[in-house]
């Protein structure tokens, strides 16, 4: 048995903190004031779709964007206890991003299961 960690262990250390939202709870999650982010690259969203009513912060800024103590903080970091619900493709870097964004202290932040695949067929 290995001593070193593998990305499933990661991956499954960050689910363990995320309260993950289901594809079909995203839309009233919106309405809830929740503010909905795509991390997908740009080549991914033209390919795939693009996400009505996201934000689009590509992976490499999100941090920065959502930090409400960051000089490049969206208008929407407007404090720690703001909803950020994570979208990538299928639901693996969003969860490692929104366990990233509750190391920062945005306990609410979260991801959607099964990512934009599985949120489109909702979103219309």
């Amino acid at each position: 048995m290995s001593a070193h960690r593998t990305i499933d262990d990661v991956l499954a250390d960050a689910r363990s903190r995320i309260a993950r939202v289901e594809p079909v709870d995203v839309p009233a999650e919106l309405a809830d004031g929740a503010v909905l982010v795509d991390i997908r690259p740009a080549a991914q969203r033209a390919e795939e779709g693009e996400a009505p009513g996201a934000l689009v912060i590509e992976r490499n800024v999100l941090e920065w964007r959502c930090d409400p103590a960051s000089d490049a903080r969206i208008d929407q970091a407007v404090d720690h206890d703001v909803r950020w619900i994570i979208l990538c493709s299928q639901g693996y870097t969003s969860s490692l991003a929104a366990a990233a964004l509750q190391e920062l202290g945005l306990h609410r932040a979260t991801d959607v299961i099964g990512g934009y695949e599985a949120l489109a067929p909702v979103l219309g």
